[in-house]
C-alpha cells in the first residue's frame, strides 16, 4: 500500500481535495475515527506541546458516546469534520442508505458546534462512489489525503511507518493519522517524532 496517493488517481476524482495548494512550508494533519478516550486524549497532549492545529475527522456514533471528548477538540481550537455516523464504506453501502447516515452525523456534530457554514467530509476507507460524490459535493467540501500513514496496520514496524510518513510528506500535504485503538501502538510512537522532525524541518501545521 502506498502512502503518498499518486497523481493519477486524484486526476480521476478532480472533485474530492487531495492536497492544499501553498507556497509555505505547512503540513494539514487530520484524524479519523474518533473521539474516544485515551487515545484522542493523547493526540490532543502531542499537538498542544508543539501548538499544532488539525482536523478530526469525527464518527458521529463515537462523538455520542464521547461528547465531552469533542468538547476538548474544540476547545483546543481543531477542526471537526464528518466521517459518517457508523463508519461505512461506501463501495459497498446504497447510495440513500450512504447519504442518510452521513446526514445522521452531521445532525450529531452541530449538537455540538452548532451550524456550519464549511462542512468537511470524509469518506470512511477513501471509498466513496461516484453517485455519493455528485451529491455530497453540493453541501460539503469532500477531503480525501496526499499522505496515509497507514497507524492502524499492526504488520508495520512504528519505526517503518514513521520513516515513510515522513518520506512521503511535503508542503500542502493533508496526512492521515487515526485516533483509534486500532492505530494506537503505532500512533503513540509515530506522532510525536512526526511532529518533532517537521516541525525541524521547518513545517507548521494548520487545520483544514
Amino acid at each position: 500500500m502506498l502512502y503518498r496517493t499518486p497523481k493519477i488517481l486524484q486526476t480521476f476524482y478532480p472533485k474530492l481535495v487531495w492536497e492544499k495548494t501553498t507556497n509555505e512550508k505547512v503540513i494539514y494533519l487530520t484524524f479519523d475515527d474518533g473521539p474516544i478516550p485515551e487515545v484522542t486524549d493523547f493526540v490532543l497532549y502531542e499537538l498542544k506541546k508543539i501548538e499544532a492545529k488539525a482536523t478530526f475527522f469525527a464518527i458521529g456514533d463515537n462523538v455520542k458516546k464521547h461528547p465531552e471528548i469533542l468538547k476538548k477538540v474544540l476547545e483546543m481550537g481543531h477542526t471537526v469534520g464528518n466521517h459518517t455516523m457508523h463508519h461505512l464504506r461506501g463501495w459497498a453501502t446504497p447510495v440513500a442508505e450512504y447519504i442518510t447516515d452521513t446526514q445522521a452525523c452531521q445532525t450529531e456534530l452541530e449538537k455540538h458546534l452548532g451550524p456550519i457554514a464549511k462542512k468537511l467530509f470524509r469518506p470512511p476507507y477513501g471509498r466513496i462512489s461516484r453517485e455519493q460524490i455528485e451529491i455530497l459535493k453540493n453541501e460539503y467540501e469532500l477531503i480525501m489525503w496526499t499522505t496515509l500513514s497507514q497507524d492502524y496496520r499492526n504488520d508495520i514496524e512504528p519505526i517503518k511507518c514513521l520513516k515513510n510518513t515522513i518520506a512521503a510528506s511535503q508542503s500542502g500535504s493533508i496526512v492521515v493519522f487515526h485516533d483509534s485503538q486500532k492505530a494506537k501502538k503505532n500512533l503513540e510512537y509515530v506522532l510525536p517524532r512526526y511532529l518533532e522532525k517537521m516541525r525541524e524541518m521547518g513545517y507548521s501545521f494548520h487545520s483544514l
